[in-house]
């Protein structure tokens, strides 16, 4: 459903997000977590988690063509996102 790289901003993005909370019981270093999107239709998901447990990430054409279609929606998405919740603003984004 997403690109390789828009996984990756999501993972970021979700490991910002949780660190902002400073709950006690996360860990200091990387937090550890499991994403699963539901699409619009039943064969349209994606599991992302944190960045540190992939190790060899797997490639879908398809998903990689839809997100260079897109022109880069998806990661002014996600900026928008890191924004809201933590205040981040990255100069690429203006």
């Amino acid at each position: 459903m997403f690109s390789s790289q828009q996984k990756r901003d999501i993972s970021d993005a979700v490991q910002k997000i949780l660190k902002v909370t400073e709950h006690p019981e996360l860990p200091e270093g990387e937090i550890t977590f499991r994403l699963h999107v539901g699409g619009a239709d039943s064969w349209s998901w994606a599991d992302i988690c944190n960045n540190g447990a992939v190790g060899s990430p797997g490639v879908n054409p398809h998903n990689e063509l839809m997100a260079k279609l897109s022109k880069g929606e998806g990661t002014s998405l996600i900026s928008r996102a890191k924004k809201l919740v933590t205040g981040f603003h990255d100069e690429r984004d203006s």
